[in-house]
């Protein structure tokens, strides 16, 4: 065989070689560990129809075991850090989800991470995890708002979706995400805004992410904040939290809880009417507070829009904080965050406009 046919045989067994690498890493599966948490997501009632129902009653091996093809679209493992319906989640338990997605992500054998979460407090944990995690890696978070033994539960395809998402590469590097009814939402914007309705959680001011439709996504912007290994938050040696308070402003409202709040918290929010503001006896027990070192932060009530610096108050004078579009749940996440260390008015108000 002359020389030639040796050179073309062997740029044919190479085309071929090359393909086939190409197609077993287009069929090459993403390594998805899930953290179960518990929630409805896992909770389980005596009938199909019934409104109440017993959170974390479900192990995440069953959950799993529940959704057909969710093992098609990745090599799945499961791990149990809690069972509690979100209302019971604590920082205890977020510390701990936190540090193990910054340890399981260090592998190059996880591509990805779902958590499962109630949905009562589901905006503030992916908040948090948004500020804590460690990884350019897909982390979502799933939950649903029916039980798993709903006639038409809705947790076995957004967990189906949330795995599909956290497969994805083009989810990397867009912080913390959530999947609920076919939506992926930023962990900055999202907001819960239904007790009961399958389609409860909102993206209101920023607009969602992307959809997910049965494993396939797509991504319509990234969020523009600081979120997971751009921000300044270290917890891999903390151990509790500081204590911040919410205290929901009304009509006529008495002080009487800002000064009791001021004896033991760290920090304070107040869920202001309209522009976060408050009565007049409001603002000086709230500026009364600052002066013995208690830092208040001025959030809004109202759904959506700016509490913007200096505006309605003077926080300059006062020494208050602005939330910028943070609503008071996630305001104290931040402010939690914040108080690690010891930080200045200027610096706590710069941390409400990048985060």
């Amino acid at each position: 065989m002359k020389s030639s046919h040796y050179r073309k045989l062997a740029m044919v067994i190479a085309t071929l070689a090359l393909s086939l690498q190409v197609t077993v890493a287009q069929t090459k599966k993403p390594n998805i560990v899930i953290l179960a948490t518990g929630g409805t997501i896992a909770g389980a009632a005596a009938t199909g129809t019934q409104s109440g129902y017993t959170s974390g009653a479900v192990g995440i091996d069953t959950m799993v075991a529940a959704v057909p093809g969710i093992r098609d679209l990745a090599n799945i493992k499961g791990e149990q850090i809690s069972n509690v319906g979100s209302q019971d989640m604590s920082f205890d338990i977020l510390l701990k989800v936190a540090k193990r997605i910054n340890e399981l992500t260090k592998s190059a054998d996880v591509d990805g991470i779902v958590i499962t979460h109630g949905t009562d407090t589901m905006e503030e944990s992916a908040y948090f995890l948004n500020l804590t995690v460690k990884t350019d890696k897909p982390v979502v978070m799933v939950g649903s708002m029916r039980p798993s033994t709903a006639v038409s539960a809705d947790g076995p395809l957004n967990l189906y979706n949330a795995v599909g998402v956290a497969g994805d590469p083009k989810a990397k590097g867009r912080g913390v995400l959530v999947v609920m009814n076919d939506t992926i939402h930023a962990a900055h914007s999202l907001t819960k805004t239904s007790t009961t309705a399958v389609q409860t959680f909102l993206s209101p001011v920023r607009g969602v992410v992307g959809v997910a439709s049965y494993g396939k996504n797509d991504f319509y912007s990234s969020p523009e904040w600081k979120h997971t290994t751009q921000t300044e938050f270290d917890i891999a040696q903390v151990t509790a939290m500081p204590r911040v308070d919410v205290i929901f402003a009304s009509m006529d409202m008495s002080p009487a809880l800002i000064d009791a709040s001021a004896t033991g918290a760290k920090g304070i929010v107040i869920a202001g009417v309209g522009n976060g503001n408050m009565n007049k006896a409001s603002v000086d027990a709230a500026a009364a507070a600052v002066k013995k070192g208690v830092v208040v932060v001025r959030s809004s009530r109202v759904t959506t829009g700016l509490v913007g610096r200096n505006v309605e108050l003077d926080d300059d004078k006062l020494g208050f904080i602005a939330s910028d579009e943070l609503n008071p749940q996630k305001a104290r996440i931040l402010l939690s965050l914040a108080l690690l260390k010891t930080r200045t008015p200027k610096e706590l108000q710069e941390m409400f406009t990048k985060y």
